[in-house]
């Protein structure tokens, strides 16, 4: 199938996905964002909510930020502050357009030259958030403009103005930002004034521990429960909760830790007079308040303290940019201009003022070397340069401090921080001015740092973008503007199979209301296009797996020059990363997770792949753990979404299964006779028998009964099973912790909680069964009074009742049935109840989804949930909160997008320079903290033999349609001994068996496709066996990958 075939069809099948996608829409179906007045729009922030919490969104939304300057950077502030979501935004600057704006700014076009910068973006900035108010300043900046926000951010300002910018908010408590980029280097400055409260320094969830026992001593030691590891820190506080016996803890106050301990550590306080401990208790950690102290400009710039460290390989790299970025700012002052791109001698004038400006510091802050290795010179030299993804990385971090400034969530950076990526840039010797002289171009800003010669190579790139949501978004933006693949041979094929919802518009930048339902791929294409026409794009709507090598096939793969990944899940990232080592292919990887994201490069023969390491496993919690012994939310959260799937999708599922061809189910269940086909039996049974509902108000009681079932009945009878005062073999209390007593409760009417998740359950039933809702429904004394009517038996603990307890069990436990006996009364059963439904007869299947707040889906298990943690005494949640957890929410903003994509196309650079290993970074960066640890990749893992050499990234080709036996003796030529060949799963040859031997004078082409039973695709001219080898000494020898190329 054609790559243009592959994209009508899939365009097709997204009919649907857009149908369900475009109910999201709020009101009556209109595409409206915004959000009642005070409100947040949690449908549209909720990846953002995960982050931030409704507390600081609710101080974003009242917060004012003026954004000074409206080149490449100032535009990345603005949209990630935008969306953000603060109250308004007023973008200031008093400059004209120029062409060469347009190589960083992605809201300025060719009609735009000659336009006021700010004037010529602000619709399309408005159009990000039209929950912010864009103002427009064309004027300069002064302190009455300042004095009506909550933050100033100033870019393009020279030195003297941004110094008496920030002395004006300084006294005024307005927070100060300053940042700017040149070239490859970039420069930024926080100032939050002389005494500014952090409320939550990292962001993350306060960490608890469950105590397992505490001593009555001077220094009290508190042992902790060993399933896990004590993740506190010494001098922190912690709050006591539940604590039995010891209730003197359990005071409200907080209190200070120490000596820490895998899984345990000691009070300050004397213990010795309390009670003694009997069980219980939660120890969790209290998220202290932190006050900073900032200074102003002026006083940091002579005094500038720590440096936040992006790369530990350059330690002196900072001191020597704050001294760099001073004379350049000299410079500009003196000579009304930015160096000449490759100049000699502007460049030399500007290490000379910077050996002045060095020479006038005082002795604490004196650097020896104001230019080690030439790099002040090559940043005069490409001073004048201004880049997309240089743009991207700082208005990713500055959109971030601009946040804490706002809200005091997440620790601010105190106070400068300097970057560079000296390693994307040619060598020294192709910095002449005349192969950085402007053109004339829309691209001249990066012309100035690269050359017209890399420009070139930049433009005939052929690119594949997997994936178009929030990082293909940012990527597909930053190619447009770098020019990438937009000269004639060049081409980016960009691939996503999802479509447009609303909760992707705080991030996905280039996506609006309107083009909600619509393909994620086709929306980005067309607004990259926007941005620069003259990009060479190909939007696709396929997943890039193993089902579709034949529009992603040989040819496409090896036509490529880089391969980008822009994903949001491991196993693709996995299969993109093998075709990429199969085909010898550069890959830049990223991901984000909140604030944190990571960046890895793969690029063949030189790095390791991506798939290379791994992270472990989440780890689970046991079965009985989820069934009968929770004692966290989590696990209430996780129970409650599998008894909705159980309810809603995989019993209706196993009926319609039945329904559809029910001879050949039950011949299939006869013959397996087994505890599975059982129990698929049941499921199946449970709709079509037990439940099954014909009116509303049967919906009704079935939820009501499915409450006292689940709520009250079976925690009855785990509590007569084991009662509070029941003990183990060994004698233990089986009530200890991780354990929580629970007790049964008693449904209400009067409690809004329990007719809310009756109203949910009887809803999805109803639609289970295709029958209709009536109007009363939403009525709450109309549900009581149909609930009040439900017959509810009185329920008796049985004895003799067997609970699973053992956290090892992966099933409920074996109540010895006999599985055939019952498989053929059910058959039986359902074959009576089937005669009388029509042919066509289904049920509705319901598939989990977290984002329509209309569909009662989160009712439900936020309601299950909580009834469940009632159950054990668990804090509940709300439903934002339960959707997060059992709709596996990953977090994530705009800001920590920009900054990986950024980062990641400064890596780009490298590869169409040819770089060397050692030039390259992986980055992982944490904007919260913030953190940057970049570092050299991993080389690949090298094998010799001989005199050969080899790595994962090495193929061996034989050319021609060989039989087996010169296969054999084309490794024996090698020296090695060829012992095994498989394809697949299936094994072509083997010399330990004697049959195997006939097979010698075959062709490998012919016993792949009759033994292997492969199908090779009549265009692809090779296949690949793995062979098995030893040397002389017998050693086994891993070598790599052989492909036969015999057409």
């Amino acid at each position: 199938m054609s790559p243009a075939a592959a994209k009508r069809e899939s365009e097709r099948d997204s009919e649907a996905q857009q149908a369900r996608a475009k109910k999201q829409r709020t009101g009556n179906g209109t595409d409206d964002t915004m959000a009642a007045a005070g409100e947040i729009d949690e449908d549209l922030h909720s990846r953002q909510l995960a982050v931030y919490g409704r507390e600081s969104m609710r101080k974003l939304a009242g917060a004012t930020v003026l954004i000074c300057g409206m080149k490449g950077l100032g535009a990345e502030i603005a949209k990630n502050v935008i969306l953000a979501g603060v109250k308004g935004v007023t973008i200031q600057d008093a400059s004209a357009c120029e062409l060469a704006d347009l190589g960083a700014q992605f809201y300025l076009t060719e009609a735009d030259v000659g336009k006021n910068r700010a004037e010529a973006c602000a619709a399309k900035l408005q159009e990000l958030n039209p929950a912010v108010t864009v103002t427009v300043n064309t004027g300069e900046i002064t302190d009455d403009l300042c004095k009506q926000h909550t933050v100033v951010v100033c870019t393009e300002a020279p030195l003297a103005k941004a110094k008496e910018v920030d002395a004006f908010c300084h006294a005024n408590g307005i927070a100060f930002i300053r940042g700017d980029v040149r070239g490859v280097f970039g420069s930024l400055f926080c100032d939050f004034g002389p005494g500014f409260d952090v409320l939550d320094v990292d962001g993350e969830e306060p960490h608890s521990c469950i105590v397992a026992s505490i001593s009555n001593d001077a220094t009290p030691l508190v042992t902790c429960v060993d399933d896990e590891r004590v993740e506190l820190q010494d001098g922190q506080r912690v709050l006591f909760t539940e604590v039995k016996g010891m209730t003197e803890l359990n005071d409200g106050v907080p209190r200070r830790i120490k000596n820490v301990k895998a899984h345990s550590f000691e009070l300050e306080e004397d213990t010795t007079a309390y009670g003694q401990y009997t069980g219980g208790g939660i120890a969790t950690q209290v998220k202290e308040t932190k006050r900073l102290a900032f200074k102003t400009l002026a006083a940091a710039m002579e005094d500038p303290g720590e440096f936040l460290l992006s790369d530990f390989a350059k330690l002196d790299r900072s001191a020597v940019l704050h001294v760099g970025f001073n004379a350049l700012d000299a410079f500009a002052v003196k000579n009304g201009r930015l160096p000449t791109p490759g100049s000699d001698s502007d460049a030399a004038a500007v290490v000379a003022c910077a050996e002045d400006i060095n020479n006038a510091a005082s002795l604490a802050t004196k650097i020896d070397d104001v230019d080690p290795d030439g790099v002040l010179t090559v940043f005069a030299k490409t001073a004048a340069g201004y880049l997309s993804p240089m743009c991207a990385m700082f208005g990713g971090v500055i959109g971030q401090e601009v946040v804490k400034a706002c809200t005091g969530k997440f620790h601010p950076l105190h106070q400068w921080f300097y970057f560079d990526s000296v390693e994307s840039l040619p060598a020294k010797e192709a910095l002449t001015e005349t192969e950085l002289a402007p053109e004339g171009s829309r691209h001249d800003s990066q012309i100035a740092c690269f050359g017209k010669t890399i420009q070139r190579k930049i433009e005939s790139q052929k690119i594949f973008l997997v994936g178009a949501g929030a990082l293909g978004c940012e990527f597909i933006k930053n190619f447009a503007l770098m020019g990438l693949s937009c000269g004639t041979d060049g081409k980016v094929t960009v691939t996503d199979d999802d479509v447009i919802e609303k909760s992707n518009l705080s991030r996905q930048f280039l996506f609006r209301d309107w083009n909600i339902g619509q393909a994620k791929s086709t929306c980005a294409t067309n607004a990259a296009k926007a941005i620069n026409g003259a990009l060479n794009v190909d939007p696709l709507q396929n997943r890039v797996s193993p089902d579709t090598e034949d529009v992603f096939d040989d040819d496409f793969w090896q036509g490529l020059d880089v391969v980008v990944n822009a994903l949001d899940n491991v196993n693709a990232r996995l299969y993109v990363d093998s075709r990429c080592v199969y085909f010898g292919k550069p890959l830049l990887e990223s991901g984000t997770l909140g604030t944190k994201c990571n960046t890895q490069m793969v690029v063949p023969h030189l790095t390791e792949n991506y798939g290379a390491s791994r992270d472990p496993p989440e780890k689970s919690a046991p079965m009985c753990t989820l069934h009968s012994f929770p004692h966290n939310i989590d696990h209430c959260l996780t129970w409650a979404r599998s008894e909705f799937e159980g309810m809603f999708e995989k019993s209706p599922g196993e009926a319609n299964a039945y329904l559809a061809k029910p001879e050949e189910y039950a011949a299939a269940a006869r013959q397996a006779g087994d505890a599975a086909a059982r129990e698929n039996l049941e499921k199946a049974a449970e709709c079509l028998l037990t439940s099954r509902c014909s009116t509303y108000e049967e919906c009704v009681a079935w939820a009501r009964l499915k409450f006292q079932d689940s709520f009250h009945d079976k925690i009855a009878q785990l509590v007569f099973t084991f009662p509070e005062d029941a003990t183990t073999s060994t004698g233990s209390p089986f009530w200890s912790a991780p354990k929580r007593f629970p007790h049964a409760l008693n449904f209400s009417t009067d409690d809004a909680s329990n007719l809310t998740l009756i109203r949910a359950m009887a809803n999805l039933k109803a639609e289970l069964h295709g029958l209709e809702r009536p109007s009363w429904a939403a009525d709450d004394a109309a549900m009581a009074d149909a609930i009040s009517k439900v017959d509810v038996p009185e329920f008796k603990p049985k004895s003799g009742v067997k609970i699973e307890t053992d956290p090892k069990a992966t099933a409920p436990a074996s109540l010895g049935m006999d599985d055939e006996a019952i498989i053929e009364d059910l058959l039986g059963k359902l074959e009576q109840v089937r005669l009388g439904f029509a042919a066509d007869y289904r049920l509705s299947v319901i598939e989990f989804e977290k984002d329509d707040d209309t569909n009662f889906h989160m009712d439900a298990i936020a309601g299950l949930s909580n009834m469940r943690a009632r159950n054990y005494d668990i804090p509940e949640v709300d439903k934002l909160k339960a959707k997060f957890i059992a709709g596996r929410i990953i977090p994530a903003i705009a800001t920590t997008t920009a900054m990986a994509t950024g980062l990641v196309c400064l890596e780009l650079y490298k590869v169409l320079n040819g770089a060397k290993l050692e030039a390259y970074r992986n980055t992982f960066a944490n904007l919260a903290l913030p953190l940057f640890a970049m570092a050299e990749p991993i080389a690949p893992k090298n094998f010799e033999f001989k005199d050969m050499k080899w790595s994962l990234w090495d193929r061996w080709i034989l050319e021609g349609d060989f039989t087996v036996k010169e296969l054999l003796d084309w490794f024996e030529a090698k020296e090695l001994t060829a012992y095994s060949v498989s394809c697949g799963q299936s094994l072509i040859y083997n010399n330990i068996f004697p049959k195997h031997k006939e097979r010698m004078n075959q062709k490998v082409s012919d016993l792949v496709q009759t033994v292997a039973k492969m199908q090779i695709p009549a265009k692809r001219k090779h296949f690949d066996i793995v062979v098995a080898c030893e040397d002389e000494e017998g050693e086994d020898i891993d070598v790599p990958l052989v492909s036969v190329k015999f057409r």
